[in-house]
């Protein structure tokens, strides 16, 4: 336990100081005059600013805390939506060889869809209100993991399922305790990657009929030219999308104790 304190330690300090040279180097850069204001306002402003967005608000005296969680309802809802559709049909169809001979050329159209493609669909078939704006998000998130979560069930490790098979273990038994917990990890990590395809497509699904949302908080400082507080706006939503990942790999490593020993040894 001892030797993987200082281990720990360093893991958890050199990003910080990465972070904070970076943050010198910016600052120096403005106050020397290398660095535009306008364009890439220094540290020092940007602190400001986010003062004033959580006590003054932007635009129309909209809160910065509005903003956050009229954001993060609209990713949850999307998101989760899009799990709990894609988790069982990507079980169903990777499990089932007929099934994926079927579906996947649809599977892999579809994901090749760039989703903000959709945004005049969206608004077509659900107005500007919430409904579209949760549509993009789902449908963002809903292919990444339904490709991912066949892909996890479809390469169980072969030599699991002729073990399994040694021992008469019937299909049912050998799907919940042979092929799912060896599928865990990799969906885990396709609902890693559908979370950031969540945050990539809230921008653009903020942007129709609202000022609620750091997507609509972006667009509307890009309109009036405040650099300052668009980069505001997107670090807020990198640290919720940074705090949500981490809490993922948190539930990963409680459900899956043995693929956090793995790791630890291989480190």
């Amino acid at each position: 336990m001892r030797t993987n304190l200082p281990l720990r330690w360093r893991d958890a300090v050199y990003p910080l100081f990465v972070i904070g040279g970076l943050l010198a180097l910016w600052q120096i850069g403005s106050v020397a005059g290398w660095l535009r204001p306008t364009r890439f306002p220094p540290p020092t402003k940007l602190a400001h600013t986010l003062y004033e967005l959580v006590v003054e608000g932007y635009p129309e005296g909209v809160t910065l805390g509005t903003h956050f969680l009229v954001t993060v309802r609209r990713i949850l809802l999307g998101y989760f939506g899009a799990i709990a559709l894609a988790l069982p049909l990507g079980l169903l169809i990777g499990w089932v060889s007929v099934l994926d001979r079927l579906t996947e050329l649809i599977i892999a159209f579809c994901r090749s869809v760039a989703t903000l493609s959709l945004l005049p669909l969206a608004i077509v078939w659900f107005g500007t209100g919430e409904g579209a704006k949760v549509f993009l998000i789902g449908y963002g998130c809903f292919w990444v993991m339904l490709s991912n979560v066949v892909a996890a069930v479809k390469f169980v490790d072969p030599a699991l399922i002729r073990a399994a098979r040694t021992m008469d273990v019937g299909p049912v038994e050998m799907f919940l305790r042979v092929a799912l917990p060896a599928a865990l990890p990799r969906i885990f990590a396709g609902a890693r990657i559908a979370l950031g395809v969540g945050f990539m497509v809230i921008v653009g699904a903020e942007m129709i009929g609202t000022i609620h949302g750091l997507g609509a908080l972006i667009m509307e400082a890009r309109t009036f030219y405040r650099s300052d507080i668009t980069m505001v706006g997107m670090f807020v939503i990198g640290g919720i999308g940074f705090l949500i990942s981490v809490g993922l790999q948190k539930l990963e490593g409680r459900l899956l104790p043995w693929q956090a020993r793995e790791g630890t040894r291989t480190t």
